[in-house]
Formats: C-alpha cells, sequence, structure tokens
C-alpha cells in the first residue's frame, strides 16, 4: 500500500495537465472536495490540489504541444540524474531534462521503453504527497502495457522495482514494490493491455481512494466526466470504475478492501 513514508522506487507525487485549471479543479473539488492553490509566475503557475489542507496532487494549465490532457505519476530517485541516465540506457527516453524546483526538489519526465510517460522526484524541502490512502487522494497507480515482462524489467534496472505475481479468480495479477520492501509495500501493477478492452494504449492510471464508487461516478457525469468503466466489484480488491474528467485525463476511483493483516 501507499503511505507518506517514500521510500526509492514508491510513488511521491503525481500531477495533473489541462486546458483548463479552473475548470478542472471546479470538476475535481466537486468529486473529491479539493480545493486547488494556485502558484505565483515563478513557479508557471503550477498550483498544489488540497485535501483538508494536505496537499494531494499538483496542476497547472497546458498547452496542446505539451501533450493531451492527463495525470502522470512520479516515482522517487535520490538521484534524478543517474536514474534519467538509467532510462536512456534501458531504452527509454527524457522528455524533459532533470531540473531543480527553487529548493523544493528536483524532477524529470521520462519515457519508458514503450513511449509510456512517468516523473521522477528528488525530494528537497517538499517530500512529496501529504495524504494518500484516505478516501479522495491516491492509493494505487497501474501500468497498462503491451509487454508486461519488457516493462516489469525496464522499471526494475532504472527505478528498483520488484514485481510478484498475486493470484485472484481470473488469473494472476502482476504487483510492483520498491526494492528490499515487504509485501505489504506493493503500490501498483501491471496489466497487459489484451485483457482489458477499455485501453487502447500504454500508460500509468492513477487510483483515487473513495467512500462510494457509484456516488463518485453519478457526480463525475453530473460534472461533465466521462465513464470509461462504470462501477464494477472485483473480488478480494474492491469495487472500482474509471473515469475521465471533462478535458480528457484519465483516471479511477475504488472502494478498497480492508486488508486482512
Amino acid at each position: 500500500m501507499l503511505t507518506t513514508r517514500y521510500v526509492t522506487g514508491a510513488p511521491n507525487w503525481i500531477d495533473l495537465g489541462t486546458p483548463d485549471i479552473d475548470g478542472a479543479a471546479a470538476f475535481y473539488g466537486g468529486l473529491f472536495d479539493w480545493r486547488f492553490q494556485p502558484g505565483g509566475p515563478e513557479v508557471g503557475g503550477y498550483g498544489l490540489f488540497q485535501l483538508g489542507g494536505r496537499t494531494a496532487a499538483g496542476g497547472m494549465q497546458t498547452t496542446a504541444e505539451q501533450g493531451p490532457p492527463s495525470w502522470t505519476v512520479y516515482f522517487q530517485a535520490p538521484d534524478a540524474d543517474a536514474t534519467a541516465r538509467a532510462a536512456e540506457q534501458a531504452r527509454g527516453s527524457v522528455a524533459v531534462q532533470p531540473m531543480d524546483v527553487q529548493d523544493l526538489g528536483r524532477m524529470a519526465i521520462l519515457a519508458d521503453q514503450a513511449g509510456v510517460t512517468f516523473g521522477l522526484w528528488q525530494p528537497g524541502r517538499n517530500k512529496g504527497l501529504e495524504v494518500v490512502q484516505e478516501p479522495g487522494s491516491l492509493c494505487w497507480v497501474e501500468l497498462y502495457t503491451a509487454d508486461v515482462p519488457a516493462a516489469a524489467a525496464f522499471y526494475h534496472s532504472v527505478l528498483g522495482l520488484e514485481t510478484i505475481g498475486a493470484d485472484f479468480a481470473g488469473g494472476t495479477y502482476t504487483t510492483f514494490s520498491p526494492a528490499g520492501q515487504s509485501e505489504d509495500a506493493m503500490f501498483g501493477g501491471v496489466v497487459p493491455l489484451a485483457d482489458d478492452p477499455a485501453e487502447e494504449e500504454a500508460y500509468w492510471l492513477p487510483y483515487f481512494e473513495v467512500a462510494d464508487p457509484d456516488a463518485t461516478v453519478a457526480r463525475a457525469g453530473e460534472l461533465g466526466g466521462t465513464v470509461r468503466l462504470p462501477a464494477t466489484d472485483l473480488p478480494s480488491v474492491g469495487r472500482l470504475a474509471k473515469l475521465a474528467d471533462p478535458y480528457g485525463a484519465r483516471f479511477a476511483v475504488i472502494r478498497s478492501e480492508p486488508q486482512q493483516g
């Protein structure tokens, strides 16, 4: 599970690129009770989505040249420059070279061997998201890819991630965990594109915890979002749905089953 005790390789930040940050703030505010705190010109207007005063995500207005509206998942790196070089050596690429963000940290945007975009965050004063796992916050990430073994090898080489096959009713689900951590530290999974007709391209999909997926789906529709997969039960996992905001950025929501400890 995700925690805010971030370790190397774990997701520690997420942000939204959108053509209308005010419209997006209204959508996610109505859906998750987020409040958007815009940044100044020194950070290009980049702002923070806050949940009860704690940072749940970042966001900024972007242009078509910067790519389609989307969520980007960032992974903790102790040395963003070295990790970027490792990605290139593993047949990935660097879209945005490592750069300092004031004294907050150092970031980069990379792509894996299949062209899937993800970010790096090397913490400075900003250690990462301040809330995860709670309703209205990030709780899981999922990589859709055409080649699971190739993806597993790439992320192991670049971020040190370890994969474990977990059996469930429909087959085997491949999970990601940071290197050297217990199985409880798994934070995401890898899904073959061929297994999910709702997905047409490789990308990272963020999941946000919610108390009532059905009510969230209905509310998303009222706010101008799109339902990509209606609320569905997944035994031993929870009830989930896939959505897109009014501008096309894709995400999922889930009411997770309590884990047996």
